[in-house]
C-alpha cells in the first residue's frame, strides 16, 4: 500500500523488554494508519518480545522484524531498522518507540508536514505540545537538555532528543548514516543536526508525549547525565569542526 502523495513508509519500532507493550502499539498503529508498515527491531529480549513480534508478523504481511543478537543501544538499533528499510525501497521512514510515550494516532500529524520538510519530528515543547505524567525533575531535565542543545550546536530545534519523526529516504542517504558513531540517545540530536547541516529542511509538529505505563522505563537519571556528558563531547568537537572550516574558507 503506502501512503498517497508520500510512497511506501514503514515505521522503525525498536524493542527491548517490551512484550507488556508490543502487541497493543502495533495495533493501534495499524488501526490508525493502515498504509503504513511496521519493522519491530528487537534486540534479542529476554522477556520474548521478539517471539510476540514474530507472531505478529505471520498474522500481518505489513509487519517485519528485524532480530539483533545483542542490547547496543537506541541509535545502533535505529541504524540497523533504517538500513533494512532503505535497502527494501521505502520512501518514508520513521521512529518510534514501543512504550506507548508517541501515539499512533497522532502520526497523521506527522504525514502531513512531511509534504512540505525532509524531516519531521513531534515536539513536545513547540505550541501545542505537552508531556503527561511525567515528574517535575526529567521534565526540567529534558527541556534544559534541549536548551543546551540549541546553545551548543546553534539550532533552533526545540525537541531535538524526540524519537517521533519521520524521515524522507532522500534524507538519511544525504546525511551519510555510514558515519553516524552516537549509539545512544544523543543519536536523535546528531540526525537533526546533521539534517540541518546539509541545508534540509526540517520541521517541527506538536505532540502529546505520555508517560509509558507498563513495563520499565530505559531512562534514568545516569542515562540521562551520560547523555548530556555525550552530547558536550560531541556538540563541541562539531563546533570545532565548524570553526575550523570557517577559518579555512577565511584563508582560502
Amino acid at each position: 500500500m503506502g501512503v498517497e502523495g508520500l510512497g511506501r513508509c514503514v515505521m522503525v519500532v525498536p524493542t527491548y523488554n517490551e512484550s507488556e507493550n508490543i502487541e497493543w502499539i502495533v495495533g493501534r498503529l495499524r488501526t490508525a494508519q493502515p498504509g503504513v508498515d511496521v519493522m519491530i527491531v528487537d534486540d534479542n529480549s529476554p522477556d520474548g518480545t521478539g517471539d510476540l513480534a514474530d507472531r505478529m508478523a505471520a498474522r500481518d504481511d505489513a509487519v517485519t522484524v528485524v532480530h539483533r543478537t545483542e542490547k547496543a543501544g537506541l541509535g545502533a538499533a535505529y541504524l540497523h531498522g533504517f538500513a533494512v528499510a532503505l535497502e527494501a525501497g521505502y520512501d518514508v521512514i520513521g521512529e518510534m518507540d514501543a512504550d506507548g510515550s508517541h501515539q499512533p494516532e497522532q502520526l497523521q500529524r506527522l504525514l502531513d508536514a512531511l509534504r512540505t520538510a525532509d524531516l519531521v519530528i513531534g515536539s513536545r515543547y513547540v505550541p501545542g505540545g505537552s508531556v503527561v505524567n511525567w515528574p517535575v525533575q526529567r521534565l526540567l531535565l529534558s527541556r534544559g537538555g534541549n536548551l543546551y542543545v540549541r546553545l551548543l550546536l546553534g539550532i533552533k530545534v526545540k525537541d531535538a532528543t524526540a524519537g517521533f519523526r519521520l524521515f524522507r529516504r532522500e534524507t538519511l542517504e544525504a546525511i551519510d548514516l555510514g558515519s553516524v558513531r552516537s549509539t545512544g540517545y544523543v543519536f536523535q540530536t546528531d540526525l537533526a543536526y546533521r539534517t540541518i547541516a546539509h541545508g534540509l529542511r526540517l520541521t517541527e509538529v506538536p505532540i502529546e508525549f505520555i508517560e509509558r505505563e507498563r513495563g520499565d522505563s530505559k531512562m534514568s537519571g545516569q542515562v540521562a547525565s551520560e547523555s548530556l556528558r555525550m552530547i558536550t563531547r560531541w556538540g563541541l568537537s562539531e563546533r570545532r569542526a565548524q570553526l575550523r572550516k570557517g577559518r579555512s574558507k577565511v584563508t582560502a
